[in-house]
């Protein structure tokens, strides 16, 4: 009996008369298992399950009747929500945040060959067919390839292998070369091996190749000649290529945030992007750094990097001071954050100055602006009389925290962000864009 049939005479039974047990047993019997549709339609009665719940058990099997009333529970759309909310968990800030790299470290291998084949034609009422192996394919090659959509190292893995080519067939048939692996890199990516530039990748669509495949071995139909009528020699594949790459790219950001430790740079990254750096009342909270993008009204968008703090000693790799040192390198502009809630805040921008120079010639002269942070405290409007009283260039005091003349900082940002594209483009250069 079909499921529609037992299902309109299950139903008929129920309206009207007490079922015979016997009767029932026998018409689910006929229709052996349910299929999906059937129970589909069982699912609409669970308002009636309390009244028809023995019913329903003396006209299913015990097994089917324990997976029906499983379903029941489940399949009320009212319960579904329930269950579904109770199983979602909000996911922390911490594990949404996603670090950005601008140097990775790769192993790279070419695919191997393919292997030669050693055979011989074989067919009715010829002999002698003579050697018909093919060669095998090649390797496959690791290329490097710019992308204007990838700003990031963040998606390159620490190692990529290349496809091997497929072994050579029988009847001169060759194996299929290995496919090519590809690894998207953003623009402006410098490729290095041993210390040094090996490729720039600046242009959409430029590529490198990282490793080349190796070449498929030979069958024996390559070795066939006057001399050797019946060659049995056949090669294997060659291995690929293996390199030690480092990636690094020329521009992390357009603006890097430098400053000590617990100066407020991730709270000041928040406040005019939709980053979201971690941020504590404690000491290197930032241990990767943080790109947000400064959204302006002519659609120019400006990358401030949320560089880790450094300390005094960072030129000689005091505290990672040289892995940090390497971010505020990849900065086309500067912004010096100083916390005005200390005694002698120009002491922080000395230090700050003297750090970069030591570690690269003419880093601390970068364009730049400094800015005055925690104003909102009240020992900072002290200090700040007596900051710009030792600065020479303008200073910017404002507050991370409550917002405070955070415009005049936008402003003066997108001033350095024009006069960098002015520069780049007098030089005849591609400024980056974000």
């Amino acid at each position: 009996m079909g499921d529609s049939v037992f299902i309109a005479n299950f139903l008929e039974t129920m309206l009207h008369h007490t079922p015979s047990p016997d009767s029932l047993q026998v018409d689910m019997l006929g229709s052996k298992i349910l299929s999906s549709r059937t129970w589909a339609l069982l699912d609409g009665l669970w308002q009636w399950r309390p009244a028809y719940s023995p019913h329903i058990q003396i006209c299913l099997l015990p097994q089917q009747f324990k997976s029906w009333q499983r379903i029941l529970s489940t399949s009320c759309a009212k319960c579904a929500k329930n269950q579904r909310l109770k199983q979602k968990r909000a996911i922390s800030e911490k594990k949404l945040t996603r670090y950005f790299v601008d140097h990775r470290r790769v192993y790279v291998i070419g695919g191997r060959g393919g292997q030669g084949i050693n055979s011989f034609h074989s067919e009715p009422r010829k002999e002698f067919g003579g050697p018909d192996g093919g060669n095998g394919g090649d390797g496959g090659h690791v290329i490097l390839k710019a992308d204007q959509q990838i700003k990031s190292l963040a998606s390159v893995l620490p190692l990529y292998q290349g496809f091997d080519g497929e072994r050579g067939r029988s009847k001169n048939c060759y194996g299929a070369n290995g496919g090519y692996t590809y690894i998207k890199v953003p623009l402006g990516t410098v490729v290095k091996e041993d210390g040094k530039i090996v490729a720039d990748l600046a242009q959409h669509g430029e590529e490198y190749v990282a490793a080349y495949g190796g070449t498929g071995g030979k069958g024996n139909r390559f070795f066939l000649s006057n001399e050797n009528r019946a060659p049995m020699t056949a090669t294997l594949g060659e291995s690929g290529q293996e390199r030690v790459l480092h990636l690094e790219l020329k521009t992390m950001a357009h603006a890097g945030l430098v400053g000590f430790p617990n100066a407020g740079k991730s709270s000041l990254l928040r406040a005019i992007s939709n980053a979201k750096p971690a941020v504590a009342p404690y000491p290197f909270t930032t241990l990767n750094p943080h790109v947000g993008i400064v959204h302006y009204q002519d659609y120019e968008q400006v990358a401030v990097a949320d560089v880790p703090g450094i300390i005094r000693g960072a030129h000689l790799n005091r505290g990672l001071g040289l892995a940090f040192l390497r971010h505020i390198e990849h900065c086309r502009f500067l912004l010096f954050v100083v916390d005005l809630s200390v005694s002698e805040p120009w002491i922080q921008l000395q230090d700050l100055k003297y750090e970069l120079e030591q570690y690269e010639e003419g880093l601390s002269k970068r364009p730049h602006a400094v800015i005055a942070n925690k104003i909102d405290l009240p020992q900072s409007k002290a200090n700040l009389l007596l900051l710009k009283e030792r600065v020479e260039q303008s200073v910017i005091p404002l507050s991370a925290l409550t917002g405070d003349n955070l415009e005049a900082l936008l402003l003066h940002l997108k001033d350095l962000y024009d006069a960098y594209v002015n520069t780049e483009q007098s030089h005849g250069q591609n400024p980056v864009k974000w």
